[in-house]
Order: structure tokens, then C-alpha cells, then sequence
């Protein structure tokens, strides 16, 4: 009889043992996830995500998707959260230059070095929404449907923003890819 990993996880939320086993098989992504967005913190992070993810176990809602998207969602909540504490404390924080840029890790992962700058120019020009959904899909390789539970909106509309944020992205770079410094 073949197992079923879906029904395991979905019984492991809410079941105070059987939680150690989603740490165990989730907390290297759900760190990398941190690490790529807020590399001075993601420890404090990676802890806060498991004390709400656990407090709140019982609020999840198969229906709504997987184990793993509901995980990232509690992620994205706790990333959010930081962000607002910082930008509360005002310009009174002390900061490293590029101590706390999201995009700082993948400089060290482009072929193209040259296209980095324009990269991350593009990524930001790009709405919100459609930024987390392509970095989801890209980086933390939840599936677009998995992506669009993640920040809330319906998967058809989710694929539809990651297929625009993809043709941003590749427009964007189309002269820079040609050679034509623009």
C-alpha cells in the first residue's frame, strides 16, 4: 500500500508529537527562505516560524493547500512582521550597508555577474505580489499553486501574475542579454 506523505502531514499539524516530523523534513527550506530575505535575522526567524506555526496548527485549513504552502505562509507573516518592526524603529537602527538586502544572496548564484544589478532593479520595480510569487516559485520551488496559497490568491490568478512577472523580467534583461548596454 503506498504511503501517503499529503494525509501524514496534514495529521502531523495538528498532532503536538508528530509536529517534530514538518521541522524535520521543512526547516532547511523554510530557513533558506529567511536566510535569502533577511540573512542577519533568519535564525530569530526560523524560531518564530515554528512558535506560531505550532500555536497556530489548528487554524489550518487543508482545503486551502498543502502542509508545505501553509508553512511558507506562516513564514511570509513572520518575514512581514520583521519588516514592520524595523521600518517602526525608524532611521534610528543602526544598519550595515546590505546587511539586510534580500537580494545580497543572489549575486553569488548569477552566471551573468554583469546582470545582476539590472536584475534586482527589476525585481523591485516589480508589484509585490508577483515579486513573492516568482521568488516562491524560483527560490523556495513551491509549485505556482502552492505559491498563490501562500500570499493568498487564487492559483489562476497567481499563474497569470507569475506569467507577467516572467515577461517583466525577461524584457527587461532582453537588451541587456543582446549586448546592447542600455
Amino acid at each position: 500500500m503506498a504511503k501517503d506523505p499529503d494525509g501524514q502531514e496534514r495529521h502531523a499539524v495538528r498532532d503536538p508529537v508528530a509536529f517534530a516530523s514538518l521541522v524535520e523534513r521543512h526547516s532547511a527550506a523554510l530557513h533558506g527562505y529567511f536566510a535569502r530575505r533577511a540573512p542577519q535575522a533568519a535564525d530569530d526567524l526560523h524560531a518564530e516560524l515554528w512558535l506560531r506555526a505550532y500555536a497556530a496548527r489548528h487554524g489550518f485549513d487543508p482545503a486551502r493547500g498543502s502542509v508545505r504552502a501553509w508553512l511558507f505562509g506562516v513564514a511570509r507573516n513572520v518575514l512581514s512582521a520583521h519588516w514592520r518592526g524595523l521600518a517602526a524603529h525608524g532611521p534610528h537602527v543602526p544598519r550595515n550597508p546590505g546587511s539586510d538586502d534580500p537580494w545580497a544572496a543572489v549575486d553569488d548564484r548569477l552566471v551573468a555577474a554583469a546582470l545582476a544589478p539590472r536584475l534586482r532593479a527589476l525585481l523591485r520595480e516589480l508589484p509585490p505580489v508577483e515579486r513573492e510569487l516568482l521568488l516562491l516559485v524560483a527560490w523556495e520551488q513551491l509549485t505556482p499553486s502552492e505559491a498563490a496559497s501562500v500570499v493568498g490568491i487564487p492559483a489562476a490568478t497567481a499563474r497569470t501574475r507569475l506569467h507577467r512577472a516572467r515577461n517583466r523580467m525577461r524584457a527587461g534583461t532582453a537588451c541587456d542579454m543582446a549586448g546592447d548596454p542600455t
